[in-house]
C-alpha cells in the first residue's frame, strides 16, 4: 500500500524549546493510525508541524508525494489534509447549518456537489441534521465533536486529523465516534481512494478499537510502533500511563 503521509526525523521548536527529536511517521489510505502518549510529548507538536501551525526546524513532510513542510496551512488544506483541533474550534454563535456551510464556502463546493457532501455529513451524524437551527455553542460536547468532524469531511480530505477527539465526551458518544471513524475507511471517497486518518488519543481502548496501527511518543521521539493488535500492556505502563 502506498504511504499517504510521511514525516522523517521531523524536529521543532516551541520558543526556543526542542519538542520534537526526529519523529518518524507513516499514514497510509483507508488506514486509522492512532498517535498516542502522555501529555506534553509532542503529539499536538506534531499534528501542527503537518498542518503547517508550526514550523518544521529540520526534517521533511511528504503529502501524497510532494514535500509541503515549507507550504501554507491554507495551501495543504487544500491539497487534502482536515484538520479538527482539540476543542473542537466551531463558531459558537452560528448554527449548525451555518458552521457547515461556512466550510462548503471555503473550499468553493456548491451546487449539487456540496448538496451531495451534507447528505454524506447527516448520514454519518443524523443528530446534526436535527440540529441545524441551533447554535454550535449550546450543543453538548459530543454534538459539537460530531459538528466539527462533520465540517472538516465537507472538504473531501485525503487526510483527516483528530486531536483528542474524545475528550470531554460521554461514553456512548465515544461508541459512536469510534463506530463512525471504522465506517469512514470503508466508504470511498469521491476519487475511489481510501480516507486515511490520524488521530492523537490517550484512552487506549479506543485507540485499540478504531487503529490499524500506532505509533507512542515519548520526549519528542517514537518509542514504539506498530500493528495496534501489537500495543503491549508494558508498552502502555512504560509510555501511555498518566
Amino acid at each position: 500500500m502506498s504511504t499517504l503521509l510521511h514525516l522523517q526525523s521531523v524536529e521543532a521548536d516551541i520558543s526556543g524549546s526542542r519538542i520534537l527529536r526526529g519523529v518518524e511517521l507513516e499514514v497510509r489510505p483507508g488506514e486509522v493510525v492512532a498517535l498516542m502518549g502522555r501529555n506534553g510529548v509532542g503529539k499536538t507538536t506534531t499534528l501542527k508541524t503537518i498542518t503547517g501551525l508550526l514550523p518544521v526546524r529540520t526534517g521533511t513532510i511528504v503529502f501524497d508525494g510532494q514535500p509541503i513542510h515549507r507550504l501554507a496551512t491554507d495551501v495543504r488544506a487544500r491539497l487534502g489534509i482536515g484538520y479538527v483541533p482539540q476543542g473542537r474550534d466551531i463558531f459558537p454563535h452560528m448554527t449548525v447549518e451555518e458552521n457547515l456551510r461556512i466550510g462548503l464556502v471555503v473550499h468553493g463546493r456548491k451546487g449539487p456537489e456540496a448538496a451531495a457532501a451534507l447528505e454524506r455529513v447527516y448520514e454519518l451524524f443524523p443528530v446534526l441534521k436535527e440540529m441545524l437551527g441551533r447554535k454550535g455553542g449550546v450543543l453538548s460536547g459530543g454534538q459539537q465533536q460530531q459538528l466539527a468532524i462533520g465540517r472538516a469531511l465537507l472538504l473531501d480530505p485525503k487526510l483527516l486529523i483528530l486531536d483528542e477527539p474524545t475528550e470531554g465526551i460521554q461514553p456512548s458518544i465515544i461508541e459512536q465516534i469510534g463506530d463512525t471513524l471504522r465506517r469512514l475507511r470503508t466508504i470511498p471517497r469521491s476519487d475511489g481512494t481510501g480516507l486515511a486518518i490520524l488521530l492523537v488519543e490517550q484512552y487506549v481502548d479506543f485507540c485499540r478499537a478504531v487503529a490499524d496501527r500506532y505509533y507512542a511518543l515519548d520526549r519528542g521521539a517514537v518509542v514504539s510502533s506498530g500493528a495496534i493488535a501489537d500495543l503491549t500492556d508494558e508498552v502502555v505502563r512504560v509510555h501511555l500511563q498518566v
